[in-house]
């Protein structure tokens, strides 16, 4: 005998096992406590289910040439003993399974596909390997499913993004153009979410639609998941009896300034009494530089205290027509 619980066994053993009375075990069952500025990755995963996607769950094993094609620039986490050789490496994103899904509807010849999964990736890292868990999807044919009542189109980027922005609400997500080497040059955006780099959202690179033989150019988007479970607790405001005012500003600015950048510039302003500014109109064309583009945003302002005079909401226009002259070089649209 070595440890005690020997001694105690013998012990046992002897005196007889019959003649140690059965205590059935108590335990407490309490609720564990949920906080309130978290919310579960369900959560996430019911939301796009409402939005008609379908959750799939992938292989983390895949194939190296995915990796080459999908994440380039990335050393795939290779395995010794792979189950096949076309599942040799770890996937680094969840892209390459949702495309290979993708492909086997087609295959059965399945028009409009709408996807996601959540899962982990695998990374080397400097002391071992990371393993973010992720949120990615994919659309693609219709917009809508067929029908009578609504005129058939494909689904494009704006559909997915507004998929992602319902996915955060009511925290605000910015699309910042830029470039992903699996995604069309012109039809990608990084996602950011305050100071958080979430993930990208895009149109699959034509080289890609090109190599796996698509009919069409689904939108896919991949997105860390950690930053999407925080969530903002309600905090209470006085309710304005007072009428809200709108005003529409339109101006003219170079092409490769985006919109974006000119509704941070006047939210960074935190005019008094601006409560809200939107975007509703961009235009290239007729009337308008080639080198030019108009964009016109909605501005509601509202106080608490008093209804706001014509004198105040020229001056809070006044005051935002020249932030943007100044930073921007726009010009006021007659």
């Amino acid at each position: 005998m070595s440890k005690e619980i020997d001694l105690i066994e013998e012990l046992a053993r002897l005196y007889g096992y019959d003649n140690i009375p059965p205590v059935a075990p108590v335990a407490e069952l309490l609720m564990l406590p949920e906080g309130e500025q978290q919310r579960p990755v369900d959560r996430l995963r019911d939301m796009l289910v409402a939005r008609d996607y379908q959750e799939v769950i992938t292989y983390s094993f895949v194939d190296a040439e995915w990796e080459a094609e999908l994440a380039p620039g990335r050393a795939p986490v290779a395995l010794k003993n792979p189950i096949a050789s076309q599942m040799g490496v770890m996937r680094s994103t969840l892209l390459g399974g949702l495309v290979d899904v993708l492909k086997s509807n087609l295959n059965r010849r399945q028009t409009r596909v709408r996807i996601m999964e959540v899962g982990r990736c695998y990374l080397a890292a400097d002391d071992g390997y990371d393993q973010p868990l992720r949120i990615a999807g994919l659309a693609f044919g219709d917009a809508v499913p067929e029908q009578w009542g609504v005129p058939a189109r494909a689904v494009d980027f704006y559909d997915v993004k507004a998929d992602l922005e319902a996915l955060c609400w009511p925290r605000a997500l910015r699309f910042v153009a830029a470039q992903h080497p699996a995604l069309h040059p012109g039809q990608s955006a990084a996602v950011r979410l305050g100071d958080d780099n979430l993930g990208w959202l895009g149109a699959l690179h034509p080289a890609l639609v090109q190599r796996w033989d698509l009919s069409a150019t689904p939108i896919v988007f991949e997105l860390a998941v950690m930053p999407l479970l925080a969530r903002q607790l309600p905090q209470y405001a006085a309710v304005s009896r007072y009428q809200m005012v709108r005003r529409d500003l339109a101006v003219t600015v170079r092409q490769e300034i985006s919109a974006q950048s000119l509704l941070d510039a006047m939210y960074s302003a935190k005019m008094p009494n601006v409560v809200e500014i939107a975007l509703f109109d961009a235009y290239r064309g007729k009337h308008i530089d080639y080198d030019k583009k108009s964009l016109a945003f909605s501005v509601l302002m509202q106080d608490n205290q008093k209804t706001l005079t014509e004198s105040d909401v020229e001056t809070i226009m006044t005051q935002l027509t020249d932030l943007l002259r100044r930073q921007f070089d726009a010009k006021l649209r007659s």
